[in-house]
């Protein structure tokens, strides 16, 4: 972080020009281009702007709400400057919101493809709001390693079909970044932009939204930056998670093309959330120990949606069957 006294008394810093053009006011203000997205985001990356500018930037976004180009500019600014070396993936699984009411079931659902040979990457952030419960957690609970370089990823993947990788390993900047939600007070686009970030180009991606405004941005963003295969929900928590109780509107992309698709509501009343996230019940549940209704569904549906985005199956019909027999055989 840049926190330098401020130099620039006779001349003006070079990234005034993009807090200007957003800043203005309600009728001189314009969302930035692609071109200027891009630019301004790379000068975040490479720690050449002061903390004040930073934060009059991102709250700025974060009142007009970034566009789709805005969005673009910064992951594709971000992508850039990653220096992963492509490996085979099949889906590049977000996870950034952490679980407060149910349990992450949508871990099991991703540790399921894995076991039947589908090879998946996650990667996420821990610990940026107070009281959730985070991926990372809960994975090293399971017994599943944290990865921390390109090297584990590959190691992973080619033992589990499974690898986890934190964003503060991707990128620190952006780790930084996303630490400033308990500063800032709110969440900041770089929520938005890190679940696109894709670091291994995987063939399909998954998003999940708190905000249903934010559906369509993130669909028309990962089509934008060339995603042939993605599916963007509301998720339960703000994680890719059917929630059984709630309609789920997919706006997806599939081959390349946009579409839109509604899975209905599953529950006639809502599910109570647990009393405590207790993660010896969520293992038991893994191992099959115990069985756990609502979470089963949430796995299930949320395995058909990642199996449909893949390609596996052509229906989504076709992918919930499909996902309920690998769930019962995933031992």
């Amino acid at each position: 972080m840049n926190t330098k006294r401020n130099i620039y008394k006779d001349a003006e810093h070079p990234f005034a020009q993009y807090i200007r053009i957003i800043g203005k006011g309600k009728n001189g203000a314009r969302s930035l281009t692609y071109d200027e997205a891009y630019q301004a985001f790379s000068m975040i990356l490479k720690d050449e702007v002061l903390d004040v500018q930073l934060g009059a930037f991102l709250m700025l976004l974060r009142v007009k709400e970034e566009s789709v180009d805005e969005l673009t500019g910064f992951v594709q600014a971000t992508k850039d400057q990653l220096n992963f070396q492509p490996l085979h993936v099949d889906l590049d699984w977000s996870s950034y919101a952490g679980k407060r009411k149910h349990f992450p079931w949508f871990l099991l659902s991703a540790l399921t493809l894995a076991k039947h040979g589908y090879k998946i990457v996650m990667h996420g952030a821990s610990g940026h709001t107070i009281n959730r419960v985070y991926t990372e957690q809960v994975l090293e609970y399971l017994g599943f390693p944290i990865c921390q370089n390109e090297a584990e990823v590959a190691q992973q993947l080619a033992q589990r079909n499974f690898a986890y990788l934190p964003l503060d390993v991707i990128s620190p900047i952006l780790s930084d970044l996303i630490g400033l939600r308990n500063v800032m007070g709110l969440r900041s686009p770089i929520h938005t932009l890190a679940r696109l970030i894709n670091p291994f180009n995987a063939k399909a991606t998954l998003q999940a939204i708190f905000h249903p405004a934010y559906r369509s941005s993130h669909q028309q963003t990962a089509f934008q930056l060339g995603y042939q295969n993605s599916a963007v929900i509301k998720g339960e928590g703000g994680e890719f998670e059917r929630n059984p109780d709630a309609k789920t509107l997919i706006c997806g992309i599939q081959n390349g093309e946009l579409y839109e698709y509604e899975l209905p509501k599953l529950t006639d009343n809502r599910s109570p959330a647990e009393e405590e996230l207790d993660l010896a019940v969520f293992k038991a549940v893994w191992e099959g120990k115990i069985n756990h209704e609502y979470g089963e569904i949430a796995v299930i549906e949320t395995m058909g949606i990642a199996l449909y985005t893949m390609g596996v199956v052509n229906h989504y019909d076709e992918a919930m069957v499909k996902a309920k027999a690998l769930w019962t055989d995933r031992f």
